[in-house]
């Protein structure tokens, strides 16, 4: 049976989103990450009373404290990506992080992501490949705001409401059914239906064997 004995406080200065972290003493833990405009994220951690099996059918009560716990957890988060690996996790030595605790998160924080973007700096350099780049050194030099080749952000395709092709985002004219996406960015390069020429369609021989006039062109869809 758990019981509280003391409260440890988890700090958390990364916008990541991790996983509720589950311990057969205490259940389950979700640690908090700040919301837009915090600085950090607190989460509160209480100790608990553990049983140790001794064999037998004989069990032992062990007390656990809420920093050991608290430490357990921020040691498993922050060593989630190999060794020296830091993810902003840390405890506070009082109920609130000072200036000097943020301050050092902070600077371990930023060093872990210097490192990873220069891991990933090597691996262009060597492959020029970015299915090489993972996700964790996109995501440290999106936050040290940095401008790599590496780095891209791939969007979603549109689709033509006309014939459901897969375009990109701000087409002026679907390449596919012809369409008018956007009038006046299609005017403005000449692709408005007045300012295109008319295509005419291949004469078709009558039972006379004269060739018909030819068909004048059919309109371009226009969205409106």
């Amino acid at each position: 049976m758990s019981t509280e004995s003391n409260t440890a406080v988890l700090v958390n200065i990364s916008t990541e989103k991790w996983p509720p972290r589950h311990r057969t003493y205490f259940g389950s833990l979700q640690v908090r990450s700040p919301e837009p405009g915090e600085p950090y994220a607190i989460t509160p951690v209480r100790g608990c009373t553990g049983v140790m099996d001794l064999g037998d059918k004989r069990a032992m009560p062990i007390q656990i404290s809420a920093r050991e716990i608290a430490e357990d957890i921020a040691r498993e988060i922050n060593s989630d990506s190999g060794e020296a690996s830091f993810h902003g996790v840390f405890v506070a030595a009082g109920p609130e992080p000072t200036e000097a605790e943020l301050a050092d998160a902070r600077r371990r924080l930023e060093e872990f992501q210097r490192r990873l973007v220069v891991a990933a700096d090597l691996e262009w350099e060597r492959t020029k490949n970015p299915m090489f780049i993972t996700d964790l050194e996109r995501r440290a030099a999106r936050q040290l705001g940095l401008e790599k080749p590496w780095l891209y952000d791939p969007k979603p395709l549109a689709e033509c409401p006309v014939c459901a092709e897969k375009i990109k985002h701000g087409v002026a004219v679907c390449r596919s059914c012809g369409a008018i996406l956007d009038r006046e960015k299609a005017a403005q390069y000449g692709l408005h239906p007045q300012a295109r020429p008319r295509r005419s369609v291949s004469a078709i021989q009558d039972g006379t064997g004269k060739p018909e006039q030819d068909a004048a062109k059919e309109p371009v869809a226009e969205v409106k």
